[in-house]
């Protein structure tokens, strides 16, 4: 199932020769990037949705953190954990 999950933008920069507005978000542990295109208002600090890659909707530290709590009790996080393992170079 592909779910849109909550996390905390850490920091934002522009990529592509900047024509896109990127963030590095933390999902409980995990750091990925994400476009921010469809939240233009989004700022460091703020929580957002993020869906395949990117944000597409702001929502409150409550809502967020009610949101992750229940995909880990459903074990949706898992599949966040294995393709962050995934993106990592292999060691050998």
């Amino acid at each position: 199932m592909c779910l849109a999950i909550p996390g905390k933008i850490k920091s934002i920069e522009f990529q592509y020769d900047g024509t896109v507005r990127m963030a590095k978000v933390l999902f409980g542990g995990i750091t990925k990037e994400a476009s921010l295109e469809m939240v233009p208002d989004a700022k460091e600090g703020d929580y957002v949705l993020v869906h395949v890659g990117v944000a597409i909707s702001i929502v409150d530290e409550e809502e967020a953190r009610k949101t992750f709590a229940y995909l880990e009790e459903i074990g949706e996080i898992d599949e966040l954990v294995e393709s962050s393992q995934l993106d990592r170079p292999n060691p050998l």
